[in-house]
């Protein structure tokens, strides 16, 4: 058996991998990175009853592994870069080669994976951080269940401007409901509902463009979106309702896409 742990800036995941396949998995948060690394391995055998000498090594990664110097619990400890544990993970989960993947997190990350190399295209400081952070300031919460509670019933009019505010014609293919400038109305009369909506869809806006722009670069027709933010639902919506009616991007959400980075480092040396 391995293990593959994801530490990342505010929340750890960590799978078991046996035979290629992935036969648990467990996410956990912690101050730092060697209470998350030590407490996700230790919930994993304690809430699966896995004997540790059954544990044939550990790979970590995530920007927290490098905090973690020496072997866990005296475990065979490896490390794997988080871009190819992105990529490998990534191809793992979609049974494809030869893809996008922007993986959602804190930030926003955007790679080619490919058989032979995994290319960092870049990405985006915009993400599930941006989100909370800016929460904390417009909204009467900063937790994201609350957010997207909010959101549901949100208008985007009152914040966005729409195109079709200052222009009676479509631009391009553009149409009056697209957005002109994110928060470039902000109406007084905004509720919390309107902000929530207007912060999630600025966020994912942005990161569906980002991913139109890398995969037109290299001729792909779909994206893979993997990471913790790949759950969103109204980010989901965002991506499929506008960014794809735009620009004809198919956005594609494996199973299990949140643990893909944990899942790519626990493969990484059998490929």
């Amino acid at each position: 058996m391995i293990i593959g742990i994801d530490i990342g800036s505010t929340t750890t995941k960590a799978v078991s991998i046996e035979d290629g396949k992935v036969t648990r998995k467990i996410k956990t948060r912690a101050l730092d990175a060697v209470t998350s690394a030590t407490g996700a391995l230790g919930k994993m055998v304690l809430e699966n009853g896995i004997k540790i000498d059954s544990i044939e090594k550990i790979v970590i990664t995530g920007a927290g592994s490098s905090k973690i110097k020496n072997d866990i619990f005296g475990i065979p400890t490896e490390r794997v870069k988080e871009i190819d544990a992105i990529g490998i993970g990534g191809m793992f989960l979609s049974g494809m080669s030869n893809i996008i993947i922007t993986n959602i997190g804190t930030g926003t990350v955007i790679i080619e994976a490919e058989e032979h190399g995994i290319t960092h295209y870049g990405g985006s400081g915009v993400g599930g951080g941006t989100i909370l952070g800016l929460a904390k300031k417009l909204l009467p919460t900063d937790e994201m269940n609350g957010i997207m509670e909010l959101a549901k019933t949100g208008k985007l009019s009152t914040v966005d401007l729409l195109l079709g505010d200052i222009t009676d014609t479509s631009i391009s293919f553009l149409s009056g409901d697209t957005t002109a400038s994110n928060f470039g109305k902000m109406l007084d009369t905004a509720s919390p509902q309107d902000i929530s909506l207007a912060i999630i869809n600025m966020v994912y806006q942005v990161i569906g463009v980002l991913s139109v722009f890398a995969a037109r670069a290299k001729n792909y027709t779909r994206v893979i979106v993997t990471g913790r933010g790949s759950n969103n639902i109204i980010g989901q919506k965002v991506l499929s309702e506008v960014i794809t009616k735009m620009y004809g991007i198919e956005f594609i959400y494996p199973e299990f896409a949140e643990y893909t980075t944990a899942i790519g480092a626990g493969l990484s040396k059998n490929n």
